[in-house]
């Protein structure tokens, strides 16, 4: 899930695509994907090796006169034209019979021109499409474009966010108008005063002191260092109200998975530090640990620790850690939500976990106070009690260094100089990244994310065509249509649960583009009235955001919920099915090229936004949202037959992607982990060509593009495949494979299109062929 505040359980993860790929400049998440060689028998995959492309060295340096660039960019363009006009693919029979057949009807139009010219730019001719789909969509692309030293991965999906982030960059930096209003006005004093790095450097560390002192100084930093006097449940709850920071446990209030028009208290374990608990706990991670720990003690050195005492009251701290990942369940054993979901009273929780107060804890930061029989709902019981014991067992001081090591580490990020120096030299290690972003890049991203409606009102003035948004909506109901269809003609579902499935499906809302909370200023104003914005000091309006973060989500307690409330912020790459309110969104960010254009032909919008929606739909329906009602409840509402029926085809999918391997890091995919992820991606493409054929069906051929001898069935599965052209380093995939609920973007590409007949006919696949395997996974 992109970064959306937290109104479900923390399994539910149901965005089409990770959290950094919709927003690159936090390349600490980008997806991409990487060159594949595919090893397949005829009967189906055995393994399937992903191997990196050949490394390019970066260009050096070169200086051009203006006028040389725009003469190169001239003849380019001229060239370009030329090759649109002249160049013809054969990569299969069809395509010679769609140039037959065809004749003159071809779009000649700037917008067909340009459009061809993008997906030709990408292919790499001389790959056969039957042998490696993937190779054949986006190998050309993937030679032409090299990892930045600031990132850990390229694609075009980062090249697409790439182009907001400058959009943004533009209303951000507009100076105060008429058009704006309060909420609109702070985003523009947070983005400036993140650009003032005179008056953050006047200030310098100061205000992350003073944090730190507040609770007494962090011990490894803090000569002749004394336990407060408050509990470790003052402490950690503090941390959580004042600074949203959810260390030891994993805090929020949000709708009740079994009654969703109910807000609740829940909890769940925490996040770590590092991106997956294989880090703490495989033997081939040690690079990593190391770094990690260097990493903490240089901090601690800036801060004003002494090295040994660092290093070896560091090394505490990474040992508890480490015992707090082993008590963690590892994600791929947390899909079941109705196994791990246990609604309990706070007395409850209190005799099965007695080592923590947790009246104390949470009477720390509610608004509004709660007693032993408060109903709390909790994800993750057996972690809590080994957590508990973890506690009891460690000494004071090593406990508060790691929960003061938690929040310092999550403002460096926001730290200049010294600090961000060290950073960068950590997440060389973690991530292969060499450099950090452009300041105005970091400064855009953060924020849109913090203050993403209030952007996302600066973006839509100029940036998004209503004609999209009813556009999005016809599409939505076509693909829906075809899910329903699907539905109809499924042999393994009894009659009674599939009626029960269609009207889930029908029930089901769409939220476009973004709320009308953004054309109304003075409810947008109202939305960060408690936030309080200085033109002169970033760092503090930091930690305003995380207190406005923390006191937003916790007031909804006795608050009814708000289905219709959007919880995804406009101006993202990404879209979201949120389980406990039925629902799919498509923020105004998607509905731009490459997955939608008005002038696009309907072959390559059903190609990309079509996917998308078809993968959102699906996701009501994957090993997560089948077991939510149409209300968005947690409730058994499919027979024990047809759940057996489910299982049995999605330990297909597990099967088959579990036989992806990844050669940088010798690692195959967790089949189980992106299990979700993959059966909505599979289901997705399916629906969206059903509803794409519907529609040729009703309107007709449409001309083809120029240049390209290719039928709009074929057109409609390459820009599929565009879709995840890219490449990322090895340490960015061994993040991906330990901790992503997605596939990398090769197999996302390989899998779906494998399994589907509808891609081997458009290209005349041979049976037993890599890409049109004997042996099939369908599971809608």
């Amino acid at each position: 899930m992109a970064d959306e505040e937290r109104d479900q359980q923390p399994p539910q993860n149901n965005g089409f695509l990770p959290p950094a790929a919709a927003a690159p400049a936090a390349s600490d998440e980008a997806l991409a994907p990487t060159e594949l060689l595919l090893l397949r028998q005829a009967e189906g995959p055995t393994e399937v090796v992903v191997a990196p492309p050949a490394r390019q060295p970066p260009p050096g340096p070169r200086r051009r006169h203006p006028l040389c660039v725009a003469a190169a960019a001239a003849v380019g363009g001229g060239l370009l034209t030329l090759a649109v006009t002249l160049l013809l693919l054969r990569p299969s029979a069809p395509n010679d019979a769609a140039a037959a057949a065809g004749g003159a009807n071809v779009c000649l139009s700037e917008e067909c021109v340009r459009t061809a010219a993008s997906l030709l730019s990408a292919i790499d001719a001389t790959a056969d499409p039957c042998q490696n789909f993937f190779q054949y969509a986006c190998g050309s692309w993937n030679k032409k474009h090299i990892i930045p030293e600031d990132r850990s991965s390229i694609s075009t999906f980062e090249v697409m966010a790439d182009q907001l982030q400058v959009i943004l960059k533009g209303v951000l930096e507009e100076p105060f108008d008429e058009h704006d209003n309060d909420a609109t006005k702070k985003a523009k004093l947070f983005y400036k005063s993140c650009m003032d790095i005179a008056k953050i450097r006047v200030l310098s560390d100061k205000p992350l002191r003073r944090a730190l002192t507040s609770f007494g100084g962090w011990p490894v930093a803090t000569d002749n260092w004394q336990p407060p006097s408050y509990s470790i449940e003052i402490m950690l709850g503090r941390l959580r109200g004042e600074y949203n920071e959810r260390v030891l446990v994993e805090q929020w209030v949000g709708p009740d998975d079994k009654n969703s028009s109910v807000n609740i208290l829940q909890l769940d374990q925490m996040d770590l530090a590092l991106p997956g608990r294989d880090y703490y706990l495989k033997k081939n991670s040690e690079n990593e640990i190391r770094a990690y720990h260097k990493y903490m003690i240089e901090v601690a050195l800036l801060l004003g620790a002494k090295q040994k005492t660092a290093f070896e009251e560091l090394k505490q701290v990474l040992e508890l850690e480490r015992r707090f990942a082993n008590a963690s369940l590892p994600e791929a054993d947390r899909h079941d939500t109705s196994s791990i979901y246990r609604k309990l009273t706070l007395r409850q929780l209190q005799a099965e976990v007695p080592q923590i107060n947790w009246l104390e804890y949470l009477n720390a930061f509610l608004h509004t106070k709660v007693d032993a029989d408060e109903p709390v709902v909790s994800y993750a019981m057996p972690y809590f009690k080994e957590m508990g014991r973890i506690l009891q067992e460690t000494d004071r001081r090593v406990v508060h260094n790691y929960v003061l090591w938690r929040l310092v580490m999550n403002i460096m990020p926001h730290m200049i100089d010294d600090y961000q120096q060290k950073r960068v030299d950590f997440r060389k290690i973690l991530l292969g990244i060499l450099a950090e972003r452009n300041r105005w890049s970091q400064c855009v991203d953060w924020t849109n994310k913090k203050m993403g409606m209030a952007v996302g009102a600066l973006f839509i003035r100029d940036n998004f065509n209503l004609e999209s948004k009813e556009t999005a909506l016809e599409m939505i109901h076509t693909i829906r249509e075809a899910f329903n269809e699907l539905l109809a003609e499924n042999d393994w579902m009894d009659n009674e649960t599939r009626a029960v499935a269609k009207e889930k499906a029908d029930q089901m809302n769409e939220r476009i583009g973004y709320p009308e909370l953004l054309t109304d200023p003075k409810e947008l104003s109202n939305e960060y009235i408690m936030l309080n914005i200085s033109e002169n000091e970033f760092l503090e309006n930091i930690f305003n955001v995380l207190r406005y973060d923390a006191y937003h989500n916790l007031q909804k307690l006795r608050q009814p919920v708000n289905k219709d409330k959007w919880s995804t912020d406009p101006a993202v790459v990404n879209a979201f099915y949120n389980p406990n309110k039925n629902d799919i969104v498509f923020p105004a960010g998607i509905l731009q090229p490459l997955f939608y254009s008005q002038h696009f032909p309907k072959s390559l919008n059903y190609g990309g936004i079509g996917v998308v929606i078809g993968h959102e739909i699906t996701h009501g329906f994957d090993d997560k949202g089948r077991q939510f009602d149409k209300d968005g409840n947690l409730m058994q509402w499919w027979n024990n037959a047809t759940i057996e029926a489910f299982r049995k085809r999605a330990k297909c999918i597990i099967d088959q992607y579990s036989k992806y391997k990844l050669e940088d890091v010798d690692l195959f995919v967790n089949g189980r982990m992106t299990q979700g992820e993959n059966i909505a991606d599979n289901g997705g493409l399916k629906q969206s060509y059903r509803a794409y054929k519907k529609w040729v069906a009703r309107h007709g051929e449409e001309p083809r593009l120029p240049g390209i001898s290719l039928t709009h069935d074929q057109l409609f599965f390459l820009n599929y495949a565009q879709i995840w052209c890219g490449s990322m380093r090895p340490e960015d995939a061994l993040t991906k494979i330990r901790s992503s609920v997605h596939s990398p973007g090769p197999i996302r590409v390989m899998g779906p299109l494998s399994n589907s007949k509808d891609f081997s006919k458009a290209f005349n696949c041979p049976l037993g062929s890599p890409m049109n395997p004997v042996r099939k996974c369908s599971v809608w």
